[in-house]
């Protein structure tokens, strides 16, 4: 007896319609014309010469946007979260002493990846809002002797920038690795990747890129390299083996099957990155930073407080916003998103209640952009219901 077939449900009968909203949380950003149309392109096999160009050109957009001339540069399939995964089970090994910075959830992260590789994990810990300087740095190198050093370059958590000129230096002067997240940084704020000698760098598609989430950039350098290849053990993962991956990134003509890449996400990170070269990584960074100081000129007319008190920390691509006691900060988030379109976000964490996280990235990190934010945030405070507490 035939088994009967349940029907479809009516809702997928119907064309997908979305509003145009004005991405100004932690990311993803709005996307160019120029890069959603990349996503309409026509599919193409992951071998097909036309997808080779394709990758090639995205390495060089990387090697570009990372100040890098490492070869083993690539795009993961997946989000940064899988760019961090990569770095993680690529370079760490059971019992490897194992040195994070944590001041904010992706230290965190990147914690929990660590042990679940068996490593063996010390903790350099600061407050939420404050960063690492280069003396509390040695003296966790010389106190741990880690094998690998992480840390995040802007943590979106918290608001905050790292300064990261000098530690590659003391990295290697320990015979330390250093990793670096910079997914929500890479384009808005400076980045020399060799200069600064960073072993490997990873970044998201989706913030200043500007492209959406699923195909993250990352980079290692040679030291970093030789590591991998002379680990004592299989990497654990097959599909983030970069041994296995650079085959398939190879330059050489030689391209081995590894897995069937995002096709239309490899489209769309290529014009991403293709726009960042266009316009210039010194006038984006520029751009970020103005931006960024306008929002937060007008976040203090507003009578908010920004969570970032130095301002050397702060990350000009996610600013975070102390919420007043006696403000919802949920009603706020809301009422923007409801009555403007615009999103702003809580706080993660520690933080979460605390704080607003606006971010200015790509597309979005635009002076109109910056006063459509703050005209949304002053309506929405105004219609915010009170907390009763206060």
């Amino acid at each position: 007896m035939m088994s009967s077939i349940k029907p479809p449900d009516d809702r997928l009968k119907e064309s997908l319609v979305l509003p145009i909203k004005t991405l100004t949380g932690p990311g993803p950003s709005n996307c160019s014309e120029r890069v959603l149309n990349a996503n309409k392109l026509p599919m193409v096999g992951h071998l097909h010469k036309e997808f080779i160009k394709v990758m090639d050109d995205i390495k060089a957009g990387i090697q570009y946007a990372f100040q890098t001339h490492n070869d083993w540069t690539l795009a993961i399939s997946g989000t940064g979260h899988a760019a961090m995964e990569a770095a993680c089970c690529n370079l760490v090994e059971p019992n490897d002493v194992v040195l994070i910075g944590v001041n904010g959830i992706w230290g965190e992260r990147f914690s929990n990846m660590a042990e679940r590789q068996n490593a063996n994990v010390k903790k350099m810990m600061k407050p939420m809002g404050e960063t690492f300087t280069l003396e509390e740095i040695e003296q966790h190198l010389m106190t741990h002797k880690p094998v690998l050093l992480f840390l995040t370059q802007g943590e979106s958590s918290a608001g905050t920038l790292q300064d990261l000129k000098g530690v590659g230096y003391l990295c290697h002067k320990y015979d330390c690795i250093l990793v670096v997240d910079s997914v929500a940084a890479l384009g808005g704020t400076a980045m020399f990747m060799d200069d600064w000698e960073i072993d490997v760098l990873y970044t998201g598609s989706q913030k200043v890129i500007g492209a959406p989430p699923g195909a993250s950039p990352i980079s290692f350098s040679e030291r970093a390299k030789q590591k991998v290849l002379t680990r004592k053990k299989k990497i654990t993962s097959f599909y983030f083996d970069m041994v296995e991956l650079v085959k398939y990134w190879s330059a050489d003509g030689v391209r081995q099957y590894h897995h069937t890449a995002p096709i239309s996400n490899m489209f769309a990170l290529r014009e991403g990155l293709a726009e960042l070269a266009e316009e210039g990584l010194e006038r984006s960074w520029q751009r970020h930073n103005e931006c960024a100081l306008m929002l937060h000129n007008g976040i203090t007319k507003l009578g908010l407080q920004l969570f970032v008190q130095d301002k050397k920390d702060r990350l000009p691509c996610i600013t975070t916003v102390k919420v007043p006691e006696d403000v919802k900060w949920k009603d706020v988030v809301d009422y923007a998103m409801e009555k403007h379109l615009v999103e702003i976000s809580g706080g993660l964490g520690n933080l979460a209640g605390k704080v607003w996280r606006i971010g200015l990235m790509g597309q979005n990190a635009r002076r109109d952009i910056v006063q459509k934010v703050l005209i949304a945030l002053g309506d929405s405070l105004k219609n915010a219901t009170k907390s009763p507490s206060n």
